[in-house]
Formats: structure tokens, C-alpha cells, sequence
């Protein structure tokens, strides 16, 4: 497909508002075809239908596959007579994993290249064979990025079909629905911030909504999201609740309760996804980029997805979560206070020079609390605060580092191995596999854990006073939709981005971990693909 046409889509879902006004146009009778492609149960059907010149004036639906796909074009549409042809795909296509199929998959074309120059949208009537109160949607299949994308779409449940505009005179088609977000079902009211509001738990902060009464559906209003809730856990047949000032213009408040569907006017994204598809859409099956990967089930130990995990890589940073349980190995008083020697960081410049290593800004003699070096060194990965801890843990550092390969070994990690605590030295190595069994184990550790996955930890030096900030280097931490119950960042030339998160949402967890990616900004989102994969399989298996 041309991008100019890709370009014409449009992804707001306002556009949607346009099929519920849409004035029905004369249905004409034609010469039609449906044939298989062989003998066989699964062949594809073929459609086909000659357009012309007269019909193009009066506008016309046509209807293909026991009336399952309609295409309504309106006078205009077409500026040239044209076979149309639509195929019903019954071989095998892989598909996304975010979303879930409700109906064939369909393939229309206008075989005269010229008849339809993609200024003037015209509709689809779409038929779904599975019942679902999910939020649906038409996606088509762009070939520009190898990727399912979504129309702008108008369910009608109780008929069963949906109506979604489009501007393409060729595309692949499907409804999906979107599990675990709902559409249809009840709604309450509820008494706060007077005004057309609602509180959703699906659909973010500023998402503007059309509501209709399902029993009335003359009656509808439309809303903005402005708190979250109704609790799915409580009310699961809950789609949204209503501010009284909008529910009652749909029922009287006596009611309590009412039956509604939505429609999506404007969804707010978050971290660039809109309902967790990306702009570029869905891609068919899985992959990322990382040359090494794993999705590894926190609960059961079960691997869900795997991408070279057995190959060992260097882990940088992922070192530090094996030196803080050797280091808590030997029982240390965490608010015991401890001075910091200069000699503790010149361990670091036999791998990199001093500006290019993440380091906790003291000077020789300022004191603080080990705990305050702990916290510096998991969530700002503070190499120089890594060998303050050795030194104080009354090991001798080769023993120290005997203890970490022990440790690995005991915790089943056979491929990890360390010469030094930080992750300053390539020759620190895991495979992926080895090192989220290794993260199963640390983080059992309550204080790991919790240093892990802090946000932001600050103190002051005890005796020079010098207040220290201290951001942890997972913005994950920060993501919306998940609960991350611990993390590690790591990074060199040699061993490039590597990543450890724990996360877990509707008591599923997981443990991802991704060795070698490209760039940070890749680790990062390749890394939360990992997490919704994961938490998706669990949810679904």
C-alpha cells in the first residue's frame, strides 16, 4: 500500500462519529460470484461484482458472503466503473497477540486502479461471529510496517457488527477485540465534580467517551474520563460509572444501574500507545530486536518466551543484584555509620575513566549509613558505593567475589560468572535465562526488593551535611498499567543495554530480562513488550 494512502487514515476515533449519521444509501441487486479456490472445507472465497458508470451515480452497498462484509459507497466514491473483488481468507495467517479474532478475515480490492483516488471515505458493515462485551475494532493490515492497524470504529452488539470508515481502495481486514477492556455492559452513578464525567478503569485520563442507554439507544451523552474506577474485581460486569449530571441524562438515578455500550471518540495514549497499540499498530506473532531475551512466568518458574537465553553475554549493572545479596549475606546493621575511603573507587578506573562512571559523589572521610550505600548502589547503580560495601562487609574483596560465583551456582545459574562486584568488567557474565532464575532468587530478599524498585532515595552526608539525590535508572518504575516488584539496569560498550524487571498486574508476575539491545530507549520498550507478553500468556493460558 502507497504510505500516501497510509497517511490518510485517520487515528482519531471522532471520525467514528460520523457512521452513526450516516444516511443509508440504496442496495442494488448485480451479477455476483462466490466460488472456492479448490475442493477442500478451508479454501478462500472469492467475491467479485461489476460497478458501473450508472451505479457510481446512485450509490450503492455491496454485499459479499451471506451479507458478512458490506461496503457503502455513497454518490462520489468512485469516479470510474470498476470490478470489485472480495476474498473471505480462510488459510492460515499469523496474527497479533494483543488482541483477540471475532471474525473471518476479509480482502476487498476496486481492480480499477483509477476509479477511487482516496479522497472520499466511504464505510464497511462487518460482521462478528463471537459474542463479546470487549471493546472491538477494525483493523486492516498496513505491508508499509508489517502490521495490523486500527480503524475508527462503531460496535453495534446487539446486531452483532460493526461500522468502521475507511479511505483504502485495497485492505485486509478483521474486528479484534481488545481482552480485558469493556464495551458494553452496566454502569452506575456516582456524585463528584458535577458535569458530563465518568471514571473508567480501561480508558485513561482525557479519553473522551459517546455513552448509550442499550435499551435506548436514542438516549446517549458523551463524557470525559476524569477518575478511575469502577473496581473490575468488584463489579466485573462494570463497563464504566457515570457523574450523576451524565447519568441522568441517559435514566433517572433511581435506576441505579443501566445496560450502555460505548464508543470512543478520543483516546488518551500513554508511553505512545493508544489502548496499548502502538502508532505503527500490532505487529503479526512476537519478536524483539534484543539479541537475547526471556519471559520467565515469577510464580511458577515457567519459561513463557525465550530468544537465545542460554547464550552467556556480558550483564554490566545486572552484577550489582549479586554483590547486595553476598553483601546481605553477612548480616549487616544497615544504620550502622561508615566513612568512605577514595581508595573504594579506584577499582572502578581499571575499567573506565572517572567521567564515564555512574558513581556516588562523596569525597574521602564524609560518612553515611551503609544503608544510605546500599540504596546508591541499587538504585543508582553507584559503582564506587558497590566496592564501599565490600570493604565493609569484612570479606576480603577476592573473597567477596569467591562468594558471588558461589552464590550463582547454588542459585542454579551455571553460565553466570564474575571477576569483580560492579559490572564495570565485560568478563562479568549470564546468559538471560540464568539471570532472571538468579533475579527469582535475590529478590526474594525483602530489602533487595524494595531498594530495587524505588523510585528516588535521598540523604545527606552525617557529617559534611551534603544532601544527595539519588533516581532510580528503570523508568519502568514509573509505567502505568503494571507494578514493578523489582528491576536492574546495566550498561558498557562491550555489553551494550541490558535490563531485569519484575512486574506483575492481577497477581500474574513475571520476570523479564533482556541482554545486548541496541539502544536505551529500545531496552526500555522492548522490555515492557516482554512484560505485556508475558502477563497476556498468563492471563490467556
Amino acid at each position: 500500500m502507497p504510505n500516501n494512502i497510509s497517511q490518510k487514515i485517520k487515528y482519531t476515533f471522532i471520525l467514528s462519529v460520523v457512521l452513526i449519521f450516516a444516511t443509508p444509501i440504496t442496495t442494488i441487486a448485480a451479477e455476483t460470484t462466490a466460488v472456492s479456490a479448490d475442493n477442500t472445507a478451508a479454501a478462500n472465497q472469492y467475491y467479485s461484482i461489476n460497478v458501473d458508470q450508472a451505479t457510481i451515480i446512485k450509490g450503492y452497498t455491496v454485499k459479499a458472503f451471506n451479507d458478512n462484509l458490506k461496503l457503502s459507497l455513497d454518490p462520489g466514491t468512485l469516479n470510474e466503473a470498476t470490478p470489485i473483488e472480495a476474498i473471505e481468507l480462510n488459510e492460515k495467517i499469523e496474527l497479533p497477540w494483543r488482541v483477540n479474532i471475532l471474525s473471518k478475515i476479509y480482502q476487498f480490492e476496486f481492480k480499477n486502479k483509477t476509479a477511487y483516488n482516496n479522497s472520499h471515505p466511504f464505510y464497511i458493515d462487518f460482521k462478528y461471529h463471537t459474542a463479546s462485551d470487549n471493546f472491538k475494532q477494525v483493523f486492516f493490515y498496513d505491508k508499509n510496517y508489517n502490521s495490523w492497524r486500527p480503524l475508527p470504529t462503531k460496535d453495534y452488539p446487539n446486531e452483532k457488527f460493526v461500522r468502521s470508515l475507511i479511505y483504502l481502495p485495497y485492505a485486509r481486514i478483521a474486528v479484534f477485540e481488545i481482552p480485558q477492556i469493556l464495551s458494553n455492559g452496566q454502569a452506575s452513578w456516582y456524585s463528584y465534580k458535577k458535569g458530563n464525567f465518568a471514571a473508567s478503569p480501561d480508558f485513561p485520563k482525557g479519553s473522551r467517551l459517546r455513552v448509550y442507554n442499550t435499551l435506548k439507544p436514542e438516549k446517549f451523552v458523551d463524557v470525559e474520563i476524569n477518575d478511575f474506577g469502577p473496581n473490575r474485581n468488584i463489579h466485573p460486569e462494570r463497563v464504566i460509572d457515570l457523574e450523576k449530571t451524565a447519568f441522568s441524562k441517559l435514566a433517572s438515578l433511581g435506576e441505579g444501574t443501566i445496560k450502555i455500550n460505548i464508543q470512543p471518540l478520543y483516546i488518551a495514549p500513554i508511553d505512545g500507545k493508544t489502548l496499548g497499540v502502538p502508532a505503527k499498530g500490532l505487529t503479526p506473532g512476537f519478536n524483539i530486536n534484543s539479541p537475547s531475551a526471556v519471559i520467565l512466568n515469577a510464580s511458577s518458574g515457567k519459561i513463557i518466551w525465550a530468544k537465545n537465553s542460554t547464550t552467556s553475554l556480558p550483564i554490566a549493572s545486572l552484577t550489582k543484584l549479586v554483590s547486595a545479596k553476598v553483601f546481605l549475606d553477612t548480616n549487616p546493621n544497615l544504620k550502622d555509620v561508615v566513612s568512605y575511603k577514595t581508595a573504594d573507587e579506584e577499582y572502578n578506573y581499571k575499567y573506565a575513566n572517572k567521567w564515564e562512571i555512574a558513581r556516588l559523589k562523596v569525597t574521602d572521610g564524609e560518612t553515611m549509613t551503609i544503608e544510605d550505600l546500599f540504596y546508591s548502589a541499587l538504585v543508582g547503580s553507584a559503582n564506587n558505593a558497590v566496592e564501599s560495601l565490600v570493604r565493609v562487609s569484612g570479606l576480603s574483596r577476592d573473597d567477596f567475589i569467591a562468594k558471588m560465583n558461589i552464590a550463582a551456582k547454588e542459585m542454579g545459574a551455571t553460565s553466570a560468572s564474575f571477576v569483580e562486584p560492579t559490572g564495570l568488567a565485560p568478563e562479568n557474565m549470564s546468559s538471560a535465562l540464568d539471570y532472571a532464575l538468579i533475579s527469582s532468587k535475590v529478590l526474594a530478599n525483602p530489602i533487595i526488593e524494595k531498594a530495587s524498585k524505588t523510585r528516588y532515595y535521598n540523604f545527606t552526608t552525617i557529617n559534611t551535611k551534603i544532601p544527595h539525590y539519588i533516581k532510580n535508572t528503570n523508568p519502568l518504575i514509573s509505567s502505568t498499567g503494571i507494578r514493578v516488584t523489582g528491576s536492574k539496569t546495566g550498561y558498557l560498550n562491550e555489553a551494550r543495554y541490558c535490563l531485569m524487571t519484575r512486574a506483575e498486574k492481577d497477581n500474574n508476575k513475571v520476570i523479564a530480562v533482556t541482554l545486548g539491545t541496541p539502544t536505551r530507549t529500545e531496552s526500555f520498550n522492548e522490555t515492557r513488550e516482554l512484560i505485556d507478553f508475558g502477563l497476556y500468556n498468563i492471563q490467556n493460558n
